[in-house]
């Protein structure tokens, strides 16, 4: 519609309205202090060295630190640049508690891969204190799902990765984090808190591979490593068969994957091979985290032993209490803060 667009007539402006709009017509609106307009300011001065420069920025992250002016996030992606600054010892511990503070990490709200992108981002760093801040990286996204409940140490746990090439697609347009990356974290998360867990990941073929418990990060970045070993194709029915042929029985089999579970030579054969295997383990639950987020599933979820969740924060494990609990899991999924 052609009369949807109003325009306000000049006299019907405040009086705050006018200074702002005064302002702007002659380029004078005050730039607000951040710290971004702090570093970007202090990156146009002139020095006559780098080592002046050097210590110009080494001062300033100084400041932003000991003045506490960084958030959460911001604290999180500026880990490369605060190590390169070489700012002082005392203020590399207030980073590193700051990081890793149980209360810091609820109230950000940030995302289990947003931990993996920071630790990634250090890899190439030298610094002697780069060490302590992955530790500290490691703490925080421990603190992101502390109370993932279900497992002790009679649970028999499988936690599958799917490294397929369909995974390999940004969480967004912009991201260089992928699919691959979530299911990753996820599932390291997860393998932190079971007891008794194998951990593999699946693609052409089923490989599993054993990581400590502890470091959740790293076992990603390991698996990262490793994912070519298995190829790229979705064969997630492999997960199961494995244990068939084993006649394995465990409690519990997770698979973090965009639900693409196509076998190579056609077909999705997973159904037919799970009821093979709820002949061998009749108690067993099937978890399948969708982490594309599409709802979709290669087999039937009406029963009681195969489960569709969708969608890749931390509340992921929210749900899956909820379940485990006998709970109302949609309830558990309107609770959720977006």
């Amino acid at each position: 519609m052609k009369d949807a667009l109003f325009l306000v007539h000049p006299k019907a402006k405040s009086d705050e309205q006018q200074v702002l709009f005064d302002k702007i017509a002659k380029d004078a609106l005050e730039v607000p202090y951040t710290w971004e307009v702090e570093l970007s300011r202090l990156g146009q001065v002139g020095y006559e060295s780098e080592a002046l420069k050097q210590r110009a920025f080494t001062a300033k992250w100084e400041e932003l630190i000991a003045n506490d002016a960084l958030g959460y996030m911001a604290l999180l992606r500026n880990q490369r640049n605060i190590l390169q600054a070489e700012v002082s010892n005392a203020r590399i511990q207030t980073v590193c508690a700051k990081l890793a503070d149980a209360e810091q990490v609820k109230r950000s709200k940030q995302l289990p891969f947003r931990f993996l992108s920071a630790y990634r981002e250090l890899a190439d760093v030298h610094s002697a204190d780069v060490g302590r801040v992955l530790e500290a990286l490691e703490k925080a996204v421990l603190q992101s799902a502390a109370n993932i409940k279900g497992f002790d140490e009679r649970t028999k746990v499988v936690v599958a990765c799917d490294v397929s090439g369909s995974m390999q697609k940004g969480v967004s347009a912009k991201s260089k984090v992928q699919l691959f990356d979530v299911g990753l974290v996820l599932a390291m998360l997860l393998q932190s808190r079971c007891e008794r867990v194998i951990t593999g990941m699946f693609g052409d073929t089923w490989k599993t591979i054993a990581v400590p418990k502890r470091g959740v990060l790293a076992n990603a970045m390991e698996f990262r490593k490793r994912e070519g070993e298995v190829g790229y194709s979705t064969n997630g029915h492999l997960v199961v068969q494995d244990l068939v042929d084993r006649r394995q029985v465990v409690d519990k089999i997770m698979v973090f994957t965009d639900c693409q579970l196509w076998n190579s030579n056609g077909g999705s054969p997973i159904a037919k091979v799970w009821a093979q295997y709820k002949r061998i383990a009749p108690h067993a639950k099937l978890y399948l985290f969708d982490l594309a987020g599409a709802g979709t599933t290669p087999l039937s979820t009406h029963g009681s032993d195969v489960f569709l969740i969708a969608g890749w924060s931390e509340k992921v494990f929210d749900v899956l209490n909820a379940i485990e609990a006998g709970g109302n899991a949609v309830a558990e999924i309107m609770k959720t803060e977006v």
